[in-house]
Formats: C-alpha cells, sequence, structure tokens
C-alpha cells in the first residue's frame, strides 16, 4: 500500500514546480551567491505540494480508501526525501563544475563543495522537522508552518554567510573550492546526512502522533 500511496505522490498531488526547483541546483555556478537558496527553493516546491493537496481534498480523499493515517505522513515525508535526495544528488556535479569554472570561490557564503551538500542535507532536516511537524496539526494550514519554516532556513543562510567571514577554521579550511581539504569536508557532509537523518525520523514520529489526533472532515 505504501507503494501505491506514493506513487500518487508522484503522479496527483506533486506540484509541477517541484521538477522546476530541482534544476536550481545549477545556481551554484552563479558567482558570489548564497547556494543554500537554492535547497531553499525545493522546500517551496514541497510547500507548493503539500499546497496542491489541501486544495484537492488529497487527505480526504486518500482516507476513503483502505489506508492508515500513518501511512499517508509516512508517503508524504518519504516522497519527500526522495525530492531533497534527488536534490543533492543533482547539485553535486555542478559543485565540480563550479570549482573548475570559479576557482576563486564564492565571496557569498560556502563554496560549492562537500561541505555546501552538508548543509544542504542539514537545512532540509531542519524543514522537514519545523515544517511537517506544525503543518500536521491541521493540514488545513500550510503558510503558518512554511513561514516558521523559512525562517529557520534562511538564519542557517545566514549564519553560513556570517561563519565564512567570521570564523578562520571554516574561512580557509571549510570555504575552499572543490576537494582541497577533502577529508574535514567530508565529515561535514557526512554530519549532514546523519543530521538529515535523524531529524526527519523524528519528525515523521511526531508529525504521526499529531496526525493521528487530527479529525479529518
Amino acid at each position: 500500500m505504501l507503494g501505491k500511496l506514493l506513487k500518487k505522490e508522484f503522479t496527483l498531488t506533486m506540484h509541477p514546480t517541484v521538477p522546476v526547483m530541482l534544476l536550481l541546483g545549477t545556481m551554484v555556478l552563479i558567482p558570489n551567491y548564497p547556494y543554500l537558496v537554492a535547497f531553499f527553493y525545493v522546500t517551496l516546491s514541497l510547500f507548493f505540494t503539500c499546497l496542491n493537496a489541501r486544495e484537492n481534498n488529497d487527505a480526504v480523499f486518500s482516507l476513503s480508501l483502505p489506508v492508515k493515517k500513518a501511512d499517508l505522513v509516512r508517503s508524504r515525508i518519504l516522497f519527500t526525501c526522495i525530492i531533497e535526495l534527488f536534490s543533492i544528488l543533482l547539485t553535486a556535479p555542478f559543485t565540480v563544475l563550479s570549482a573548475k569554472i570559479a576557482p576563486q570561490g564564492n565571496a557569498a557564503g560556502m563554496d560549492a563543495n562537500l561541505v555546501l551538500l552538508g548543509q544542504g542535507l542539514l537545512l532540509f532536516g531542519l524543514f522537514n522537522l519545523v515544517f511537517f511537524t506544525s503543518y500536521y496539526k491541521d493540514i488545513s494550514k500550510v503558510g503558518v508552518p512554511f513561514v516558521t519554516a523559512s525562517v529557520v532556513s534562511f538564519v542557517l543562510v545566514g549564519a553560513d554567510v556570517c561563519l565564512c567571514y567570521a570564523v578562520p577554521y571554516v574561512k580557509n579550511v571549510l570555504d575552499t573550492p572543490g576537494f582541497v581539504n577533502a577529508a574535514p569536508k567530508a565529515v561535514c557532509l557526512i554530519s549532514g546526512a546523519l543530521s538529515f537523518a535523524a531529524l526527519t525520523l523524528l519528525s515523521y514520529k511526531i508529525s504521526t502522533k499529531r496526525f493521528l489526533k487530527l479529525d479529518i472532515k
């Protein structure tokens, strides 16, 4: 049943902006730009997907089928994870290309490198935790959870820019193009991946508990 619900997410619920926003991983080729913003746009398309679900009474329709409420949360968050991880995978080759065409680096935050991908995973994990735990309190209210999650995302973007200027280790070791200082950058990537997994799992557990208490009309 989970497979069928996931298919519904991709064929009926997914907003048309999702594939468009996935292509914005190419923004790492823009000179001197806060590259983390590219991942924010992916979360914007996920917000549109949840908004699209609300406007089409997706929950009412789905619960008319022989499925559990917990399955709806599981399929939506699994769909979200697939989109987010696909975004990271699509961005990865452009980070390599960025290092080749702009070896001078990025003056507006983290360079296009492994650390940036780890930061992207952290941003996605925080978004999942803040957005979905609020969204599943009342799925008719999509805007407030997204605004709250967006504030958290842009705090992370701002912190990235500040750290790249204010902390010598970040500036001289992590904020460097390509695979220079690959070992500490790989540690940051792995840390971001673990944070993404932990935050998303926590989001799923809290969201499921809240959705089970919600009266769907």
